[in-house]
């Protein structure tokens, strides 16, 4: 699965979901560019060592994704992945959430990936190739309580996805990769909301089939596959890595 020569983009690119990714490309050979606000991005770059680059980068603001797609080029070349993972979480049904609230939730998770694909894609075309990873959820497809924003963002990047995968055919692929609960900073985050986290941390395991939660590599393995040429055939799919989770309906018989 070697991406030796690829140069990729990865938001959200510190910790989580986007530290596995800019770990597991890098090891499959590819330069990566990890774009984040939290300065922790220098130190994983410093980590990775040569072919890994650090930009902070408010993914949300035009002015910035230019800047930093435009020296990303200019360090390694050109663009061979997109991998758009930055996301936030709110809790909040639709009467509760503020405008606020909103527009900082579909700024980070949805305009960011739009942004990120606008300023990318043109380098993709000039090398005759390219794949733009959207990282969406589980949730475009079911949801819980109280998280109107993050489900409406996570399902639009499903729209935005066969966007460009029908819009920039056949040379650029663009896929989205729905991951069920990971443990992540941002779901730990979340459980601390909770006044009993281990027993909500429970509960999130035995939503899944796999009696477990997934880790940020087991879902950086599947976007590395994806973006190498093993997956030339898969465009425009979204693609769930979740352990099974709401395939049981309640009331059905266990042994």
């Amino acid at each position: 699965m070697s991406l030796t020569g690829k140069n990729a983009v990865v938001t959200g690119g510190a910790k989580g979901i986007g530290g596995a990714c800019s770990k597991t490309l890098h090891r499959e050979g590819a330069n990566v560019v990890i774009l984040d606000i939290d300065p922790q991005g220098g130190q994983l770059a410093e980590e990775l060592g040569r072919g890994a680059l650090y930009l902070h980068c408010d993914v949300s603001k035009e002015t910035e994704v230019r800047e930093a797609m435009d020296k990303a080029i200019q360090a390694f070349g050109g663009l061979d992945i997109l991998v758009n993972n930055a996301g936030i979480q709110r809790y909040s049904t639709v009467t509760e959430t503020t405008e606020e609230e909103w527009d900082l939730v579909m700024n980070v998770n949805l305009k960011s990936a739009f942004l990120c694909a606008k300023h990318a894609i043109p380098s993709m075309q000039g090398k005759g190739a390219g794949i733009v990873i959207n990282v969406s959820s589980v949730q475009a497809f079911i949801t819980q309580n109280n998280v109107a924003p993050y489900t409406t963002s996570k399902t639009a990047l499903l729209g935005l996805t066969r966007s460009i995968a029908v819009d920039y055919a056949p040379k650029i692929r663009s896929v989205a990769v729905c991951p069920g609960t990971v443990d992540t900073p941002m779901l730990r985050d979340s459980l601390a909301l909770s006044p009993d986290p281990e027993a909500v941390f429970q509960e999130c395991v035995d939503m899944h089939l796999a009696q477990r939660v997934g880790s940020p590599e087991e879902v950086a393995e599947l976007i590395a596959f994806l973006a190498s040429d093993k997956a030339p055939f898969i465009t425009g799919q979204a693609i769930r890595i979740d352990g099974g989770l709401g395939l049981r309906v309640a009331g059905s018989k266990r042994d």
